[in-house]
């Protein structure tokens, strides 16, 4: 019998779930399933979060790894709590090195990129203040994945196919790990086709026994420092053993009377919080949801922000970010002044200077968690060490080499970071989690989610279900297929430059958890990709 489980003819229709004493949501239908083995066994969410996110890292290579960053919003108690699990570029880096090397940019590729993984760092810390049950249990049900394969489902399957391809152009030692880490005979596993990753199995067993700190000082750490040395990267053991995720607070805008919540700097969650702060004095329920009005003024507040964001966001251990001027709402009420009638090019306000996954958790006693973790551009740099699974994220891309730029390329600086996690609440009660993955769209698929929720009164599945936009900093703005054909009108006719974009995967995937009044949790899931909400 021959499937092509690639092609979707008909418009799928998913319904909310509704769940009482714990949900889990997903971009991987398995991982869902560990984080919810994992809170039926006793587990709370945060349990519940890493188990699925040392699950994905095994089930969606393509997206995230050992080997990349990560961020989480908790609510534990009566507050939210931040803790940023981005890495720093490595002693070796900077300018000078790049240029010497006869770079006038950072390569995607190879060991320029690489900066110091974060994410088993933040597993770690996660556990070691919030966590119930043994790390060894929790990382159990990836262990599984790993030594004993999983089948590979559509989406999946389609960005691996993606990643491998371009796996084969690569020349160079650097890159001699990867085919036969995530590849079978030379190829991408096919949907439904089985993968092992015996290495993956045994770095997990690592971290399981040991720790956090195994990746970062032990063996781990070593092989890591040796593959580094033996193909040219820059990357030393006391790069990883000097990394510290950081706790923070998180910052948050008000907007129709709630407070979403992001990730400080060096995140770009602030540029999500400002397009809102500029939405808020616009009455977005005057025009239908699915109008030319109601897009032209999201894009217009969107483009606004990011034209701070790109101009103030750095690392602020490096680099002053004027977060406070960015967020004062004064200033975004001027602001909302320079949208018109038609698209505009906006420069940044006048301030003092200074691939991935999303899911989500949520247990009975309302501890609920925002997460995300990425490898950047699918697989990342490209760069795996051999016999442990690890593909290395090409995060230092967020750097530039512009001379007295805030995000200007430096030694142990973290780079500007695309991956923000969300969160919701109203006069202090916390209604829960949010998250839209995929780069610059995740913003931007934050502010549409938002206003889909509070402005339009979309359950969560609804609101992600909904049609989306993306604007390109070379101002593109991409439509969605599905958008109706008075919108994509509408807008080319206020001036936006319209591409309507039918390529997988370019609007982002989320994850939606709310809590309701009742005490119960209605979720959704990404239709996007081979998601899964599962309740217990």
């Amino acid at each position: 019998m021959e499937l092509n489980l690639h092609y979707f003819p008909y418009p799928g229709r998913r319904v909310p779930l509704i769940a009482e004493r714990g949900v889990v949501a997903s971009s991987h239908p398995l991982a869902s399933q560990a984080g919810m083995q994992i809170l039926q066994a006793g587990g709370n969410a945060v349990d519940a979060a890493i188990a699925t996110a040392a699950a994905l890292t095994v089930l969606e290579p393509t997206s995230n790894g050992l080997g990349g960053d990560g961020f989480a919003l908790i609510w534990a108690g009566d507050q939210l709590y931040g803790i940023n699990g981005s890495g720093a570029a490595p002693s070796r880096l900077s300018i000078d090195a790049l240029v010497a090397a006869g770079y006038t940019e950072i390569p995607t590729y190879g060991w320029w990129p690489v900066t110091v993984p974060g994410v088993v760092r933040l597993w770690g810390d996660m556990h070691d203040r919030f966590g119930r049950l043994p790390l060894a249990q929790v990382l159990a049900p990836a262990i599984m994945y790993a030594a004993e394969g999983a089948p590979t489902p559509p989406m999946v399957a389609y960005f691996w196919a993606r990643g491998v391809e371009a796996a084969h152009t690569r020349q160079g030692p650097e890159f001699a790990g990867f085919l036969p880490t995530f590849s079978i005979d030379g190829r991408a596993p096919r949907p439904g086709e089985r993968f092992v990753s015996p290495g993956h199995a045994r770095t997990l067993r690592l971290i399981a026994r040991h720790g956090a700190d195994v990746f970062y000082q032990g063996e781990i750490a070593d092989a890591i420092d040796r593959f580094a040395r033996e193909t040219g990267g820059l990357l030393r053991a006391e790069d990883l053993a000097h990394h510290r995720s950081e706790w923070v607070t998180p910052i948050s805008m008000q907007y129709r009377g709630y407070t979403v919540h992001e990730i400080p700097p060096n995140g770009q969650g602030i540029a999500a919080l400002m397009a809102l702060g500029i939405l808020d004095q616009i009455d977005l329920r005057r025009y239908p949801r699915d109008s030319a009005a109601a897009f032209h003024y999201q894009i217009e507040a969107m483009k606004l922000a990011f034209a701070d964001t790109f101009a103030y966001v750095a690392d602020p251990r490096q680099a002053v970010v004027p977060v406070a001027d960015m967020l004062d709402r004064e200033r975004l009420a001027a602001r909302r002044q320079l949208i018109g009638e038609r698209a505009k090019t906006y420069r940044p306000d006048d301030l003092p200077r200074g691939g991935t996954v999303y899911f989500a958790t949520a247990d009975r006693d309302g501890m609920m968690v925002s997460m995300i973790q990425s490898t950047y551009m699918g697989f990342g740099s490209g760069v795996v060490i051999p016999d442990y699974g690890i593909a290395m994220h090409n995060r230092g891309c967020g750097f530039v080499m512009t001379p007295g730029h805030p995000n200007q390329v430096a030694p142990g600086k973290r780079p500007f970071h695309t991956i923000i996690p969300g969160f919701l609440s109203k006069d202090g009660f916390p209604i829960g989690p949010f998250g839209v993955m995929g780069a610059h769209m995740q913003p931007q698929g934050h502010v549409q989610v938002i206003v889909n929720t509070l402005d339009y009164g979309l359950h969560p599945q609804a609101a992600l279900d909904a049609p989306r936009w993306r604007w390109e900093r070379d101002g593109t703005l991409r439509l969605e297929l599905e958008t109706p054909r008075h919108v994509i009108e509408g807008l080319a006719a206020r001036g936006h430059q319209v591409v309507v974009e039918s390529e997988l995967g370019g609007f982002g995937r989320g994850q939606i958890i709310w809590r309701l009044a009742s005490g119960c949790y209605v979720a959704g899931t990404e239709p996007r990709c081979d998601g899964l909400a599962i309740g217990w």
